[in-house]
């Protein structure tokens, strides 16, 4: 891994949200997390690098071991570390605070790693596009892999549940997915044809709420398996990555308008737009500050104060 690369801080844009933009904007900003030490954490998925943004705005990139990987999804894992998945090279990254990273190749051939988080049990879990399974790994690096009783399923974003499983969606399969600690695995079919679900995450009323790219919509799916599902005022907007405010809100990027949409726990939505229009949101994360920080692909980080 080469030497961190400093940005200066970013400057204000259009109304209260500030732009953090990263060295090349070609970079491709993806996904976000909160690190433990204060900071926001981002993927360049197309750089093979890790960029992290203090509180202050400075804006530090560090490279990884291969240009290629494509660092995917990103956590806070429970060794006061950030792990990653890097889908294009099939390995799990893990780099601590201080910028030192490694990584852990997966068995298999080609299994896409993607969405990754922390476990109740200690160990990070994380789906596998192409091989239909779930993974887990712990902190010393060791694998262990469940299969998935469906093919082709695409395993998208995985999140822990307040039920102590971890719940993850199936782009394909057009599912929701629940797997304990142990290995056992539910499905739960969604009432939409095409849904195409991608992003997930725990909710402030104890559901789990997830993205559906294709069809324009936030479903909610509490643990008992019930589903409901909220049709966005844009059914082109592509709904991609989902995280719960400090608001009692479940906030989400809408790819394809360019826009961030937020969600009541009683199915109020609302809709704002980022600046520059076209940014392609990916990731979203709040900070320590309450801050919604999303990461755009054509080359910045945004800060929106307290996600409005």
């Amino acid at each position: 891994m080469s030497a961190p690369t400093p940005t200066p801080p970013g400057s204000p844009g259009r109304g209260a949200s500030t732009a953090f933009p990263v060295p090349d904007p070609a970079s491709g900003p993806y996904a976000l997390t909160a690190g433990p030490d204060g900071a926001l954490w981002c993927t360049l998925v197309h750089a093979g690098a890790v960029a992290r943004l203090d509180p202050d705005g400075r804006l530090t990139t560090y490279a990884l071991d291969s240009p290629s990987c494509g660092p995917s999804l990103i956590t806070a894992g429970p060794d006061g570390a950030l792990w990653f998945t890097r889908a294009r090279d099939h390995r799990i990254g893990r780099i601590t605070t201080a910028g030192e990273a490694r990584s852990y190749a997966l068995p298999g051939d080609g299994p896409g790693p993607y969405g990754i988080t922390a476990g109740p049990d200690g160990a990070l879990w994380f789906t596998q596009l192409y091989a239909d399974r779930i993974g887990r790994i712990t902190e010393d690096g060791e694998v262990r892999e469940f299969p998935l009783p469906v093919a082709g399923a695409f395993a998208g974003m995985i999140t822990a549940g307040e039920d102590g499983a971890l719940w993850f969606t199936l782009n394909q399969a057009n599912a929701v997915g629940r797997i304990t600690t142990d290995g056992d695995v539910t499905l739960h079919p969604l009432p939409t044809e095409g849904a195409a679900p991608v992003g997930i995450c725990a909710g402030p009323d104890g559901a789990l709420w997830f993205t559906e790219i294709g069809a324009g919509r936030i479903g909610r799916i509490t643990p008992l398996g019930e589903i409901a599902e909220f049709p966005l005022a844009d059914a082109a907007c592509r709904p991609h990555a989902i995280a719960a405010g400090p608001d009692g809100r479940l906030w989400f990027t809408e790819w394809g308008s360019g826009r961030i949409g937020s969600i009541t726990p009683a199915g109020q939505v609302g809709s704002y737009p980022l600046d520059p229009p076209g940014s392609e949101p990916h990731g979203l994360a709040f900070g320590p500050d309450s801050a919604l920080y999303v990461a755009l692909e054509h080359g910045a980080i945004t800060r929106v104060p307290g996600g409005s």
